[in-house]
């Protein structure tokens, strides 16, 4: 007997508009999908639903009450209302009680950054308790993690950073300690960050939707000019990302969710490995020996002589004539070819075709296994 496991398309109504859906899935993925607004902070697409901020609050004909939409399968003819002016205020009163422990000791400064959260209290007319430093619990900037700055002032207790390291990165750094109202976010066993073996991914700063953990560059940095998606240039996984530029400089990294590759999860070299593009010690162009230029010989002091800047055509021409001459009087096997991680995986292709097809050696290696 065949069994179909492909789920069905299905329509459902919201606010008395049909939209299509499929059999199964969470009623949020659909709200969200059709732009229909409902907020929504322990909730993320990437990452398991454990209800419990109830900020995505909606009512469904033939249920009594208000249910949490990341909590809800749809089904066929779902009839759903999720924007009323009791459920406006049934999401209002849910971002006032986390607002109760919540505390923006940035609201007022230039490092306030734009949140998930912010816009939700923005929606709904709300303003957080700002920065009193007798309310604080914890201190502003808690953990001295190089590229993380932890703030549990303004946590939330949503849990997706928990559940970020958990399930996309894998290393478990984060916990929930204490319970009822003396719950906290805990990194290890009550330790650093890096004490309990963060790998630096950022995961739990980007999933974070209150900016309690943030990338500390960014705090540092104005609001970017623009954003440009690019791909990581440090492995040949190909994941994608957006380049935070400020008068045509980068200024930071933010995960894309729509990444075709790695959606929002990054490494450590792709999220904060960026202060090369700028640095001055960069090269730009293609050097060579200045000798090489000049005859090629090599001058009789034995000093290999100063590089200087050639265009690609010059470069590649040279490296031609010289690989050539070495096949030429010692074999193929005297040349090898040593690629490099940072090429895609079809450029690592070709350069190990290259060395076999072109040159006529099976000497291949690559930088990654130093």
């Amino acid at each position: 007997m065949m069994i179909d496991l492909d789920p069905k398309n299905i329509q459902i109504t919201v606010d008395g508009r049909a939209y299509p859906a499929r059999e199964g899935e969470a009623l949020i993925d659909v709200l969200q999908r059709e732009g229909i607004k409902t907020p929504a902070l322990c909730y993320h697409r990437d990452l398991s639903r454990p209800g419990s901020c109830r900020a995505c609050l909606v009512e469904i004909e033939g249920i009594n009450g208000e249910i949490p939409s990341c909590k809800t399968e749809v089904r066929e003819g779902m009839r759903v209302r999720a924007e009323t002016p009791e459920l406006r205020e049934s999401h209002r009163s849910v971002l006032e009680m986390l607002l109760n422990n919540y505390i923006d000791t940035e609201y007022s400064s230039s490092k306030s950054k734009k949140t998930e959260f912010s816009y939700w209290l923005q929606q709904y007319g709300l303003e957080p308790v700002t920065s009193i430093p007798e309310q604080l619990t914890q201190s502003t900037d808690s953990d001295p993690h190089p590229a993380i700055r932890v703030d549990l002032n303004k946590c939330i207790l949503c849990t997706r950073c928990v559940r970020a390291c958990a399930e996309i990165q894998g290393r478990f750094v984060w916990g929930v300690g204490g319970r009822s109202d003396a719950s906290h976010i805990v990194a290890g066993l009550d330790q650093t960050m890096l004490e309990a073996r963060c790998e630096s991914c950022g995961a739990c700063a980007a999933y974070c939707p209150t900016g309690a953990l943030a990338d500390r560059d960014c705090l540092s940095q104005a609001e970017p000019d623009k954003k440009v998606t690019t791909t990581c240039c440090y492995c040949g996984v190909g994941c994608n990302f957006d380049l935070n530029i400020r008068e045509e400089h980068i200024i930071g990294v933010t995960s894309n969710p729509d990444a075709p590759v790695n959606g929002m999860h990054l490494c450590v070299k792709g999220r904060y490995g960026y202060d090369f593009v700028h640095h001055p010690d960069r090269l730009k162009r293609p050097r060579v020996r200045e000798w090489l230029l000049q005859g090629g010989k090599k001058p009789d002091n034995g000093e290999r002589g100063p590089w200087v800047e050639v265009s690609w055509d010059q470069a590649l021409d040279l490296i031609a004539e010289k690989l050539t001459g070495v096949v030429r009087q010692s074999g193929p096997d005297a040349a090898a070819v040593f690629s490099s991680a940072k090429c895609t995986n079809e450029e690592n292709y070709l350069m190990q075709k290259f060395a076999r097809q072109v040159i006529g050696t099976h000497n291949v290696d690559h930088c990654a296994r130093l």
